[in-house]
């Protein structure tokens, strides 16, 4: 969100608004506070299994809570003051200013409570460029140009620009870790509004999608497998905003930022439909709260979620109410996660069975071994465990573990070099034994590397060896999945 919108409307401070909205709320009689129903720990794919399931029916509410760091649930209070419930969705922030990025803890760990209480997290981050430090202003800042040779740089492997925009992504790594080892997954909106020139890192286009990619791998490559990967424009009339998405093998939810009118148009609606496919929807930032009509008008939108001050800058406490009590709109206490295996692991809709390759051929563990270091090869297809896969995440990124060992895919020391072997060994939750696969291309991608599974020099013959390599789109780094 820009510096012209922070300053948009002025924010309605009542001395006696929260009590007066409590009283309003309890002597109309249209809300009584639900009890929150707490999240365990949980996986991505149970969240965007939920956000599948309430498409064209319902749609969770959000709330933002931007600066200061110390008061992380500053607005989410206020809705609870005017409407009598807590939103539920909890929006947050990495932050970029010195004391809040000092306090980024007190984000976090309000990240936790919220999932405990029983509504969804969602991240965003105001970043700062790494031509400068890990703090600076906004104006100046994060609001800020890079010339085209410095973003050149940010993108391409190796180069001092890409290492220092590689560290500053590690800076936020531990405080994702926190999350993930809570069970908590993260809605997470990295690079937000690239197709807006306010802020460094947007305006290029396919660059722009680029620096997604990057970010991607790099935090997928930690191993955190809680982030649910948003992808966001704004809402600006150019429109072409499928120049900026960088492939659906790296986005689990497709969004947009509501500025230049208070809601979507019935063509923004059909252009993020057009760009987003099968995958879930959502409106990650609106001043305006949804009205009933609006969102029967457009009923796939998964979650909403209100700017900061603009909660009561832009909107009355009927409003907030009118929104609050319609049916369709779930609050902390109306949202009821599906089941699944649990843990951090995207466990959900995981596919299993053989893996087909070159002239037919499938992964194989080589004579069946199950030690660590086993070859992993191509090999004409036989029934047996040797041949047998699962891939945990076939729409996203996670493992993919041989039955009959019972260990993961693995690319041999970590490396990242065109030709390093890939293996079996005792699955560790390391960057190296992450895949993505994407349905388009085929491709199972390790993110750390950035490089595709691949029959070594294309030879269909038995027992050849796999490894990583580029990327190319050759028949010999295409594979389909069981199933």
């Amino acid at each position: 969100m820009n510096a012209g919108r922070l300053a948009r409307g002025a924010r309605r401070r009542r001395i006696v608004a929260g009590l007066v909205a409590a009283l309003f709320v309890g002597a109309a009689g249209l809300a009584v506070s639900a009890p929150a129903q707490a999240f365990p720990a949980s996986s991505k794919q149970q969240v965007l299994d939920y956000l599948a399931s309430i498409s064209g029916n319902h749609v969770v509410a959000g709330q933002h809570n931007k600066e200061p760091a110390t008061q992380p649930n500053h607005y989410s209070q206020v809705v609870k003051n005017v409407t009598g419930q807590w939103p539920g969705l909890w929006g947050g922030d990495l932050m970029f200013n010195p004391s809040d990025v000092a306090n980024r803890q007190r984000v976090i760990d309000q990240a936790k409570t919220e999932w405990a209480n029983g509504s969804l997290v969602a991240l965003t981050w105001h970043v700062c460029p790494p031509t400068m430090g890990s703090s600076c202003s906004f104006d100046g800042g994060v609001k800020s140009r890079i010339t085209n040779d410095q973003f050149d740089q940010v993108i391409t492997d190796g180069t001092a620009l890409n290492t220092a925009w590689k560290n500053r992504l590690q800076e936020a790594v531990p405080y994702l870790q926190q999350l993930k080892d809570a069970g908590v997954p993260v809605l997470f909106r990295p690079l937000h509004e690239m197709n807006e020139t306010w802020n460094w890192w947007g305006g290029y286009g396919a660059k722009s999608a680029q620096l997604y990619r990057i970010t991607h791998d790099y935090l997928v490559s930690k191993g955190l497998t809680n982030l649910i990967w948003v992808w966001n424009v704004q809402d600006n009339p150019a429109g072409g905003w499928s120049t900026y998405y960088p492939g659906s093998s790296y986005v689990d939810v497709v969004s947009l930022d509501a500025w230049y009118k208070s809601y979507p148009s019935a063509g923004d609606y059909q252009q993020i439909q057009s760009i987003a496919g099968s995958k879930p929807i959502a409106i990650a930032e609106m001043g305006k709260m949804p009205t009933e009509s609006f969102l029967a008008s457009q009923p796939k939108w998964s979650y909403f979620m209100i700017w900061s001050e603009q909660l009561q800058g832009n909107n009355t406490d009927a409003e907030i109410q009118a929104t609050y009590f319609n049916p369709r709109v779930l609050y902390q206490g109306k949202l009821s996660l599906p089941a699944s295996g649990g843990g951090s692991d995207p466990g959900s809709g995981a596919r299993t069975g053989a893996i087909t390759g070159l002239a037919g051929k499938c992964v194989d563990a080589r004579a069946s071994g199950t030690a660590d270091g086993t070859v992993v090869q191509l090999y004409t297809c036989a029934a047996g465990v040797a041949q047998t896969w699962t891939v945990a995440a076939p729409g996203g990124t996670g493992t993919v573990v041989n039955a009959g060992s019972g260990k993961c895919l693995d690319v041999t020391g970590q490396g990242t070099a065109d030709g390093t072997p890939v293996q079996l060994w005792t699955c560790n939750g390391s960057g190296a034994q992450q895949w993505t696969y994407d349905d388009g291309t085929r491709t199972l991608r390790n993110p750390q590397a950035g490089k595709c599974l691949d029959v070594t020099g294309q030879n269909s013959a038995d027992s050849t060896p796999l490894q990583v390599w580029t990327c190319n789109g050759q028949t010999n780094q295409q594979w389909s999945l069981a199933g």
